[in-house]
């Protein structure tokens, strides 16, 4: 059996879970509690990060880099177009969240309302998540503006883009930090995607002390 070492609300975990579901790869997942530096982990993965993949007798690490492998490995369904530019435009959009979005809005916002709590490093810092607010806005603008151009985010149709978006997304959705009414078309979006089968995991996700709020699961929201 696979196994997938995660974290529940981590967007990078959330990529990696989305893609095997896709592709409908069983696995199971691991809870990590990956701040307690446990030395077991530190063996899978010493850079003590999340996710970790355990998949054919391999231990795999960073989430990019699973996810590309998973895709060699099981090109269909496709969530990596056939024409280099068009898997440009997937893999810079991917970068845009796991690396702008990640640093200006999941970091400021589920990083200091919700890690800090569990990891027991202290109370949220109201300068980070007022950042953190402002700066989604400037994202969800960004991606209605790809939206009003493309079916998907990255082209016609669905990719790893959108995973990587709607792992973080997600994520912060479960803590009510997303304006869903900002923009009609990133909502649209978002139902769309919420609604494969893919997704039913993500949106059963539990995290003791933060219940999630009513419209978090719910496909029609």
């Amino acid at each position: 059996m696979n196994r997938l070492f995660h974290v529940p609300l981590s967007p990078f975990c959330r990529k990696v879970r989305l893609s095997l579901a896709e592709k409908k790869i069983e696995v199971e997942l691991v809870e990590e509690r990956y701040w307690e530096e446990d030395p077991d982990f530190l063996r899978r993965n010493p850079a003590g990060k999340v996710p970790v993949l355990k998949m054919n007798g391999r231990t795999l690490a960073e989430s990019g880099p699973i996810c590309e492998l998973i895709e060699e490995l099981n090109p269909d369904p496709p969530l990596l177009p056939r024409k280099p530019e068009a898997r440009y435009e997937v893999r810079r959009l991917v970068a845009w969240f796991d690396d702008k979005f990640h640093h200006e809005v999941t970091s400021n916002l589920l990083y200091e309302r919700v890690n800090k709590k569990v990891m027991g490093k202290g109370y949220p810092d109201s300068k980070n998540v007022k950042a953190g607010a402002k700066a989604i806005k400037y994202h969800l603008d960004y991606m209605t503006w790809l939206l009003d151009q493309r079916r998907w985010l990255a082209g016609d149709t669905m990719s790893l883009a959108d995973f990587a978006a709607a792992a973080h997304l997600s994520a912060l959705d479960y803590i009510s930090d997303v304006d869903w009414n900002r923009s009609a078309t990133v909502k649209d979006w978002y139902a769309k995607i919420k609604s494969r089968p893919a997704f039913r995991s993500i949106l059963a996700d539990q995290v003791p002390g933060f219940p999630p709020p009513a419209h978090y699961a719910d496909l029609d929201f």
